[in-house]
């Protein structure tokens, strides 16, 4: 299936895995990359050189194109910006705020460049800045997310824009690239589907948590703070959206979740670590290999934009 996605970034599928922090390292980059789609290393709230080492062990285990995702609120943005720009990775993914003032030494590397967006408004302003892409991301993914869902901004993003773009949220299988085709865009992101996968190097518990999910199983919190999360629900949650209602600080609130992400990801603390997940996840029922994943949402996919009977 070649897009202009395809084409722009040297991949065999219109793939790429989302930047989930904690989550997306370089065994799970490299085997997205070597399935045929677009690995992502998420950076999360790492330092510089934890990025450095992170794109050395992917080279090593891939020579396909794959990616970092720079989350720009990280106090260490700056010089991790230095750090991809050096190591002239083939793509950067970005978050949490414009990447305009990092835009100039990216493109001077060599690196295409492919903002996150959650409204039409930062969209147009991206591709005025020369980016190659935008990735438009609905509420209903995992992690943190905006207002819009994906089949209400998708449209809106595509009708606005004239570089490619990708949809985000709520896609975890080959009827939710089909929507996301006829909607306009040309590649999509997809991260829950990928964390029940062999080469997620993540507590079992966690993998197990999504294919359990049904599909009420995400709450969103973090409102209050004006930066919500969506994580599969658990006593983290309940103490959370309790403490919100009650009129908690932002302070009381960092306090709680404080360490949280990384409960889940490495202790597999059921109760009070963050299990960011889509609310696809009710969707995923059994844990496979990233190939396989990505060859079966795609032989999906092309049968129904075929026009075949599946």
């Amino acid at each position: 299936m070649k897009t202009r996605l395809t084409e722009l970034l040297n991949i065999e599928y219109p793939i790429i895995q989302g930047g989930m922090a904690w989550v997306a390292d370089y065994h799970l980059a490299a085997a997205v990359s070597n399935a045929g789609g677009l690995g992502i290393i998420g950076s999360g709230g790492a330092d510089a050189e934890w990025v450095r080492n992170q794109v050395k062990c992917c080279r090593e285990l891939t020579d396909k194109p794959f990616g970092v995702n720079v989350m720009l609120m990280n106090p260490h943005a700056p010089e991790i910006a230095d750090v991809l720009a050096e190591e002239k990775v083939a793509v950067i993914t970005t978050g949490a705020g414009s990447p305009e003032r990092y835009l100039s030494k990216w493109q001077e590397a060599g690196i295409k460049i492919i903002p996150v967006i959650a409204s039409v408004g930062l969209a147009r302003r991206m591709e005025r800045l020369g980016v190659d892409a935008v990735v438009a991301e609905g509420t209903e993914s995992g992690g943190h997310i905006g207002e819009l869902t994906t089949m209400t901004l998708v449209p809106q993003v595509v009708d606005a824009l004239s570089i490619p773009v990708i949809a985000a949220g709520g896609i975890a299988d080959g009827r939710g690239i089909a929507a996301a085709f006829m909607l306009g865009a040309e590649g999509v992101q997809c991260g829950t589907c990928f964390i029940p996968c062999d080469e997620t190097h993540i507590h079992q518990n966690y993998k197990d948590l999504v294919l359990k999910a049904s599909d009420i199983d995400t709450k969103v919190t973090g409102r209050s703070t004006g930066h919500p999360v969506r994580t599969l629900r658990n006593q983290l949650t309940k103490v959370y959206l309790k403490m919100e209602a009650e009129g908690a600080t932002l302070d009381e609130l960092e306090q709680l979740s404080l360490g949280s992400l990384r409960k889940a990801v490495v202790d597999g603390d059921k109760d009070m670590g963050s299990f960011m997940a889509g609310q696809i996840s009710g969707l995923l029922k059994e844990q496979m290999t990233v190939k396989d994943r990505i060859v079966s949402m795609m032989d999906q996919a092309e049968t129904l934009l075929g026009g075949k009977k599946s």
